[in-house]
């Protein structure tokens, strides 16, 4: 079955417009239930998260509706981050975790994710499956069986105290100053009361949501924002999330961002010490830097790479038996503490490292010299394949003949908006720009 609803990340598009309406989320509710209720008996249960747009409420009604049709008892979480849906679904016992979020995109977007009872999102199949029911008839449950809903009302309690205990007994972030950018996100309460509980005089950015402001400006797509507030309060560190806070970009106290790439290099080198890595690798995706690989080759590491998506990154983590993984964007995963990337506690990891060594975060955050990289992105009109233009293919073509193995030319469709991701590395820039500009003009002439 070829899918047509679901992406990288679950289903996602623009709010109100096909496929993220109401009568669709209710459908996709209601197809969801029959899917976990495949055993007929009463009694499942499914949690629901969502982020602070202001569509979020439209969605999590008619996902209720759905799901309470074919007999699921709904739990309510409210704003919280998308690893705190992960994390509730496994501690509440749920059949099923369901996060309402378009992660870092506009206000405009929604989307739905979905979990297993493990707390690891849905496996490919798992989704094919649900959206075959969609499309076929869907049979309600009987009116003695129908589900209940109840809101939780200290589920970001709940998490709010899980995410301090990934964070070793004993330390505390006392005398440090740290702004947190929450992109007016699902973070915007969680992350700033983990921080101060734990010591740190914290300047909160990005965490006065009104159901429109969501990445607008601020957050892990907009660094520059926490940046300034960091010089301007002196402060130590900047963490900045994205919309659903499952992904992190630092910002050290001169005012320089880092990305996911850095942070992870961190971690490795600190976790192989401790002897904690397991299976001497990090897995990360075909975007992160060939920088990275090389500084884990000079440890003595292995990179695993999979296709874009933390999704496919957790996969590869289990399937291998590694522990840290992630994504240049930031999205950092490890199921020592979390099912998938969660960028409060990444954070926490490196103040970790900063309380443990001393050190200031320019004196960590900068593990590599990066292969210099660039990344340009095409937008295409729905139901156009600018990849398949025979001038794009030569484009890219003469790219890598260019580069004749001094670097690396990367092609993609985004998995979440309609993107062409035109991205290359070398270590002569000037090459570089040329090869990207080149191919990013066939593919903006064949779109």
């Amino acid at each position: 079955m070829v899918r047509k609803l679901f992406g990288t990340d679950g289903v996602r598009g623009r709010a109100n417009s096909e496929p993220m309406t109401a009568e669709l989320a209710m459908r996709l509710g209601a197809a969801a239930g029959r899917y976990f209720r495949r055993d007929g008996r009463n009694g499942h249960r499914v949690v629901i998260g969502k982020d602070t747009r202001l569509s979020g409420y439209m969605l999590e009604n008619a996902l209720t509706a759905g799901l309470t049709s074919t007999g699921m008892n709904v739990l309510l979480l409210g704003p919280l981050p998308t690893p705190a849906v992960g994390y509730l679904t496994r501690s509440m016992r749920a059949d099923l975790g369901i996060m309402i979020s378009a992660s870092h995109n506009p206000a405009d977007d929604n989307g739905i994710k979905f979990f297993g009872p493990d707390g690891f999102k849905l496996s490919d199949d798992a989704e094919t499956k649900i959206e075959a029911i969609v499309e076929g008839q869907i049979r309600p449950a009987e009116p003695q069986n129908i589900g209940r809903a109840k809101r939780i009302d200290d589920a970001l309690g709940r998490y709010v105290e899980y995410a301090k205990t990934t964070f070793p007994a004993g330390q505390r972030l006392d005398g440090l100053k740290i702004v947190i950018d929450c992109a007016n996100g699902a973070g915007y309460r969680a992350a700033p009361d983990v921080l101060y509980e734990l010591g740190a005089d914290v300047v909160a950015v990005g965490v006065n949501p009104n159901g429109r402001n969501i990445n607008d400006g601020v957050g892990s797509t907009h660094p520059e924002t926490a940046a300034q507030a960091v010089l301007d309060n002196q402060a130590d560190l900047g963490i900045c999330l994205d919309g659903d806070a499952d992904r992190v970009i630092l910002i050290d106290e001169k005012g320089r961002v880092a990305d996911g790439d850095q942070l992870m290099a961190l971690m490795a080198g600190r976790w192989a010490d401790k002897g904690k890595l397991q299976n001497g690798a990090l897995v990360a995706t075909v975007m992160s830097n060939l920088g990275l690989e090389r500084f884990l080759t000079g440890r003595g590491l292995k990179l695993e790479r999979t296709k874009v998506g933390d999704r496919y990154v957790v996969e590869r983590m289990r399937e291998g038996g590694f522990n840290l993984g992630g994504e240049q964007s930031g999205h950092i995963v490890m199921t020592d503490y979390a099912t998938t990337g969660d960028g409060l506690i990444a954070g926490l990891q490196f103040l970790s490292a900063m309380t443990d060594t001393g050190l200031t975060a320019s004196e960590l955050v900068h593990q590599f010299d990066p292969v210099p990289q660039l990344l340009k992105n095409v937008r295409y009109a729905a139901g156009a394949d600018p990849l398949a233009a025979g001038s794009v293919q030569q484009a890219i073509a003469a790219g890598e003949t260019r580069l004749n193995g001094t670097g690396r030319v990367l092609i993609r469709k985004s998995g979440t908006e309609p993107l062409i991701r035109v991205m290359a590395e070398a270590e002569d820039e000037g090459v570089l720009r040329e090869v990207v500009d080149s191919i990013v003009a066939a593919v903006e002439d064949a779109a």
